[in-house]
């Protein structure tokens, strides 16, 4: 009994310290909707002959139709949702309500029929028991819609009002509408839609007009105090979406936009869905169409290795590996976290770990030979992807022993490797900074491509590939300026005038496997970067984003080694096309193996001095082109 007392309690009174009706109480108030929506249909019925011995049969009529409503209330429990945040699933569940008390009257009428037929005068007909149930059902869902209406409009917390237009009248633009309407936690004016198409412009959506984009300029902006803009149009080429956007941002709005709608919770678009717009979406470009077949080819089957498999690049190189069913996955690195958060990931997120994929975790430095001999020799591969290296251009400035002995060293004891197991195909991960190089960094990669070039042999092929910025990568400038910005600021810009290529991460390395697949002996491929990108436009774009306004941008100098634009060779005179317009194959000089082993020997001498100045000093003379900008060791290059 005690058990049952506390229990009936929690059923009143609900939980402790909530700021919603008890369910007791909500549940109460379903069974008084039942009792009105009877008496109110029996009313409508009988409007013109009303008197006590109808009212005395209805009651009695009542009592099987009120009992099982509130036996099905308690079993489904329908009284525990918040009226205020009724939505679509509890009308779904009232339609439940109501059809199960049908069926469950229904059926016991019918019983009675043939075993009690003396209590058939306490049940209303079957045509009656419809209606009952049909009335209670729009009563009930009525009084809930009434319930969320009242509290939105007038008695929920005072929130800023925000004034909002919504670009696309379509679908998605009605949905966004009602879910900006239905948010509990602000509250939204929406002054106009704007759409281009002529069927539309002119006409209402629920109260609000329908404008041509030509309309949405400063005046208008400014006439109606508005603060935000919605994208509301899921179905749109990637060059449209980012015109829009920008010219939201040129105008100072804050820019959102609905996610696609496979990801909406149950099928609704919730206002708290709409996402902030990143700067990613301004930078990317359309989907690249491999030739997957081809891939497949040299992939299935296949033991891969990467190295640098845990860096911004490698990482996703093994990601886009798995989807080819290669016979092992070798992913190599010497940074232990970073190698360990792969390895969580890989093994226990969707969809690799239902691949079937074996995969190996190897701690290990591409410069200790030893280590690396081991294993190529203990897992036999048969495709290498060389990512990894060291690529902080300002850092690598100050310490060239280091990045000489990784990127220069490190690769040619995997090339040497992969020479003497036979490997079928070595794809190199090299930079635009190797192109006419002005820091130890790219002249390193450039010595790389020099040494990798140079070797020839029967079985192996090696592949060399080309590409600037990558969109969110380790050391990149989107994470830095996104740090910044979590502090206030400033951003820091080196050069108002400085330009970079930027690409996606995916996209980067489907090209890399793309040139792997089509790549024959001794090719330098270059990938189509798009168009350059200003930084310092790039800064005042991430500023507006995040509607951080008063946001300034400190210009700190170049930095040693960097210069204000990074070169592909991307020019027809430079470059041969490929069967894929993305990727061109690079026209450089030939080295001979011998003059490279000559020059690599002396480098490798010299590097054991630790002598900054001589290692640098001869790297220039292995590539003439490098020259030192805005470094200590410009001072050679005078010389």
């Amino acid at each position: 009994m005690k058990k049952f007392l506390i229990y009936f309690a929690r059923l009143v009174y609900g939980k402790r310290n909530s700021n919603s009706f008890p369910r007791g109480l909500i549940f109460l108030f379903d069974v008084f909707i039942v009792v009105f929506s009877y008496f109110l249909l029996i009313l409508l019925k009988n409007y013109d002959r009303f008197e006590s011995v109808l009212i005395a049969n209805s009651l009695r009529e009542l009592i099987p139709v009120l009992l099982v409503f509130s036996v099905v209330f308690f079993v489904t429990k329908s009284y525990r949702g918040m009226l205020r945040y009724s939505g679509f699933n509890d009308i779904v569940k009232l339609i439940y309500v109501s059809f199960i008390s049908f069926v469950i009257l229904s059926g016991s009428k019918f019983v009675l029929c043939y075993f009690y037929p003396q209590l058939l005068p306490y049940y209303p007909t079957y045509i009656g028991l419809l209606f009952i149930c049909l009335f209670t059902f729009m009563t009930l869902t009525i009084s809930r819609l009434i319930i969320r209406r009242v509290y939105n409009e007038y008695l929920r917390p005072h929130a800023k009002i925000e004034n909002v237009v919504i670009y696309g009248a379509g679908d998605a633009g009605r949905i966004t509408q009602n879910a900006l309407y239905n948010d509990t936690t602000h509250q939204y004016n929406i002054k106009a839609f704007f759409d281009d198409s002529t069927k539309k412009i002119g006409k209402s959506i629920n109260g609000v007009k329908v404008l041509n984009p030509t309309h949405l300029t400063t005046e208008f902006i400014e006439k109606n105090k508005i603060d935000m803009m919605i994208l509301a149009i899921p179905s749109i080429s990637l060059k449209e979406r980012k015109d829009i956007i920008n010219k939201g941002v040129d105008l100072g709005l804050n820019v959102k936009s609905i996610p696609h709608i496979n990801t909406w919770i149950n099928g609704e678009l919730t206002a708290n869905q709409i996402q902030d717009v990143k700067i990613e979406d301004l930078l990317g470009r359309e989907p690249i169409s491999l030739s997957n077949k081809d891939v497949t080819k040299e992939l299935k089957d296949k033991v891969v290795l990467v190295t640098g498999a845990a860096g911004s690049i490698g990482s996703e190189i093994c990601r886009q590996v798995l989807h080819y069913s290669p016979k092992k996955l070798v992913l190599l690195d010497q940074a232990e976290s970073p190698l360990y958060d792969l390895q969580f990931e890989l093994k226990n997120n969707e969809p690799y770990k239902n691949m079937g994929v074996p995969m190996e975790f190897v701690i290990a430095n591409v410069k200790d030979y030893r280590k690396m001999k081991d294993v190529f020799e203990r897992f036999k591969p048969q495709v290498v992807c060389h990512a990894a290296a060291y690529k902080h251009v300002p850092l690598m400035e100050e310490f060239p022993y280091e990045a000489v002995y990784v990127n220069v060293f490190g690769t040619k004891n995997v090339v040497d490797l992969a020479i003497d197991h036979k490997v079928e195909k070595f794809v190199m991960v090299s930079t635009d900074k190797a192109v006419n190089p002005t820091n130890v960094m790219g002249a390193t990669k450039r010595i790389a491509e020099i040494y990798t070039q140079s070797r020839q042999s029967a079985e192996t092929k090696f592949i060399t590939t080309r590409f600037g910025n990558v969109l969110g990568s380790n050391g990149s400038v989107i994470p830095l300026f996104k740090k910044q910005l979590e502090k206030g600021g400033p951003l820091t810009v080196t050069d108002r005038n400085i330009i970079r290529y930027f690409m996606t991460i995916p996209e980067a390395c489907s090209l890399v496997l793309e040139a792997c697949s089509i790549g024959e002996n001794n090719n330098i491929f270059v990938f189509d970067m798009g168009k350059p990108v200003k930084i310092y436009d790039l800064a005042k774009k991430m500023i507006m984003l995040s509607n951080m306004h008063d946001v300034e941008i400190e210009i700190t100098g170049l930095r040693p080694g960097e210069k204000l634009y990074e070169e592909l060779l991307a020019t027809k005179e430079n470059t041969i096309e490929t069967e894929n317009p993305k990727i061109m194959r690079a026209k450089v000089h030939q080295y001979t193996k011998e003059e490279v082993n000559a020059e690599i020997s002396e480098l490798e001498e010299i590097l054991g001095s630790c002598d900054g100045y001589k290692i640098v000093g001869k790297m220039k003379q292995i590539v003439p082109e490098f020259k030192s900008n805005n470094s200590i060791y410009t001072a050679l290059d005078n010389q």
